[in-house]
């Protein structure tokens, strides 16, 4: 009788582990979780005092290579909305999301873009480009995606959700406009920008730069020596002035191509970090999506202008 009681209250404490949570709210506000802090930003500006954000990957996270903590899977569960921003930027995690979607509601803000507006890399095996946020009138077009999730999950306060999207909307459209104004003041020989990996392409169309990376899309893939000796050529060629570090990449891989500068009589300095697949630390000036975008743009003119 004894081991019969043991064994069952074993197996209701596994049960109890196992089953799916009920969100342990502190308020009557909606309990989100952002992957990245750039939709966390997108979150609470939409949302306001409606919503309590949670972002997953805080200053310095690369979300090629992130995996959901023990924390994570805590938040998540206890989440009545999750937001990731999809086109495989969140690689490792996808599968949790297609686990917790049966449950919950789990949004990719990138699915309100058509397809005709993202980029194509032939060397992603087939994926499309997922930092669409470096174009800041791309970014734009996720507002609908959280607006319209938030408003459905909260009828009631639809209207100031819709309110705030508009106004932040209007912010967007200003960014951008400044963005083209800043980057047009650059010499155009000068407008090239070299980074550690191919992340700034979205950047580089929008507003007219040459945009070449060491590594491809995802820092997952490797660099050899044969990118080096490219990259390391073409500045030297061509006298580019700068080259960037990245605040997500560790620094050794732009070191490697500014010493091969070097050792061809070419003396390119490193222009300084820029924010690429996460936002900056709480009082950088980097830690919310325009502040990001404007601290990046301010760093690329200073050093190539």
């Amino acid at each position: 009788m004894h081991r019969l009681i043991v064994f069952t209250t074993l197996v209701l404490a596994l049960a109890l582990g196992c089953a799916p949570q009920e969100a342990s709210h502190s308020s009557d506000r909606l309990q989100v979780v952002a992957t990245t802090g750039m939709i966390a930003d997108l979150v609470s500006e939409v949302g306001g005092d409606r919503v309590d954000v949670v972002g997953l990957m805080g200053p310095g996270v690369d979300p090629h290579y992130y995996k959901a903590t023990q924390g994570d899977l805590r938040h998540l569960t206890n989440a009545d909305l999750i937001f990731y921003n999809g086109l495989f930027l969140e690689g490792k995690m996808e599968d949790i999301f297609n686990k917790m979607s049966r449950n919950k509601t789990v949004v990719a803000v990138s699915h309100t873009i058509s397809e005709d507006l993202l980029r194509r890399p032939p060397e992603f095996k087939g994926h499309f480009d997922p930092h669409i946020w470096f174009d800041v009138g791309l970014w734009r077009l996720t507002i609908a995606a959280v607006d319209s999730t938030l408003s459905a999950a909260e009828p009631a306060n639809a209207d100031s959700f819709h309110a705030r999207a508009d106004r932040y909307a209007e912010q967007l459209d200003e960014l951008d406009a400044w963005v083209q104004a800043q980057v047009h003041t650059i010499p155009q020989p000068r407008r090239v920008l070299i980074t550690a990996h191919d992340a700034f392409g979205y950047f580089g169309k929008a507003y007219g730069l040459e945009v070449l990376g060491l590594q491809g899309i995802s820092t997952v893939a490797e660099y050899g020596v044969n990118d080096v000796r490219r990259l390391v050529s073409m500045i030297s060629e061509r006298q580019i002035p700068a080259i960037f570090v990245e605040s997500s990449v560790p620094e050794r891989s732009i070191n490697a191509v500014r010493e091969g500068c070097l050792a061809r009589g070419h003396e390119v300095v490193i222009g300084g970090t820029l924010y690429s697949d996460a936002m900056g630390a709480a009082g950088s000036g980097a830690d919310t999506y325009v502040g990001m975008v404007r601290t990046n743009v301010t760093t690329l003119v200073g050093a190539l202008r």
